[in-house]
């Protein structure tokens, strides 16, 4: 699965997925959970940092790049589905560390990545809008450069860290937009109005939305809002953890109750015995 044909195959799939429509882009963190989602019949994956760094005993952004990077190889080996990468703020200090990260990425065979610019340190969790776009435009470059069919993401992280600026959001994402991002993303925005705004101010470029939680949206309505694709980030891994936290609570207190909910061993085996 990750000759150049199709690697080059998963790429063009993938970008038609976002000219029209809206699609569920489901986020595995192992290659059991990507090999069952393709089962389902989805169209692609995405990886996801904290679901892949917990299957790790580590916190989300805890895990080095080359961790990282060999586990996209592996996702993408494992299914005939194109890979997004979630691929962090790029694992690069400047913008030139960032290119070369990118490089790297494009190199495991993903069909798309994302650049988000949360700048890890605490006291300043988002890059001033200048260098974030520097960043950008260097992911840009190494795409262009490594394989220019991989779609470019760009995240605004403002709403996943305590700034909920929908003004600054938008300002960010279009400048976004015109440094080379494919894709929009503003993970943490969560009602119709901040939806709608986001898709108006960087149309015609498709938008991705995070629902990863209990939430009231559908598919269909956001597609009625012109969001092109969805994503669910680590929900899938914590819908995972928590069947394992209440099972292993219940062992715990000497109940083994929880497992009248455990998946079925005659069908995980007839799932992983069949061709990839």
């Amino acid at each position: 699965m990750n000759s150049p044909s199709s690697i080059s195959a998963k790429r063009s799939g993938f970008r038609q997925l976002h000219e029209s429509g809206c699609f569920l882009l489901p986020n595995p963190w192992d290659v059991g959970s990507a090999r069952y989602l393709q089962s389902l019949g989805f169209k692609a994956l995405a990886s996801s940092s904290a679901g892949f760094a917990w299957s790790q005993g580590r916190a989300d952004g805890a895990l080095t790049r080359e961790q990282v990077l060999s586990h996209l190889k592996e996702l993408v080996a494992a299914t005939a589905l194109p890979v997004n990468a979630d691929f962090e703020n790029g694992f690069g200090k400047d913008a030139e560390g960032v290119g070369e990260s990118v490089r790297l990425a494009v190199a495991t065979g993903v069909a798309g990545l994302s650049i988000e610019d949360a700048s890890g340190d605490s006291a300043n969790p988002i890059f001033d809008l200048d260098t974030a776009v520097e960043r950008l435009r260097a992911a840009r470059g190494a795409i262009d450069h490594n394989g220019g069919d991989t779609v470019l993401v760009g995240r605004c992280e403002n709403f996943l860290h305590g700034r909920a600026d929908l003004a600054d959001t938008l300002v960010r994402l279009k400048a976004y937009a015109e440094a080379g991002a494919d894709c929009l993303y503003a993970p943490g925005i969560r009602t119709p109005e901040q939806i709608g705004a986001v898709v108006a101010a960087v149309a015609p470029k498709p938008v991705n939305v995070l629902v990863g939680w209990a939430s009231e949206l559908t598919l269909s309505s956001l597609a009625a809002l012109g969001v092109r694709r969805v994503s669910v980030g680590g929900a899938l891994a914590r819908s995972a953890w928590g069947g394992l936290e209440r099972a292993a609570r219940a062992l715990a207190e000497g109940r083994f109750d929880e497992f009248a909910a455990a998946a079925s061993v005659k069908e995980l085996n007839a799932l992983f015995r069949e061709p990839r």
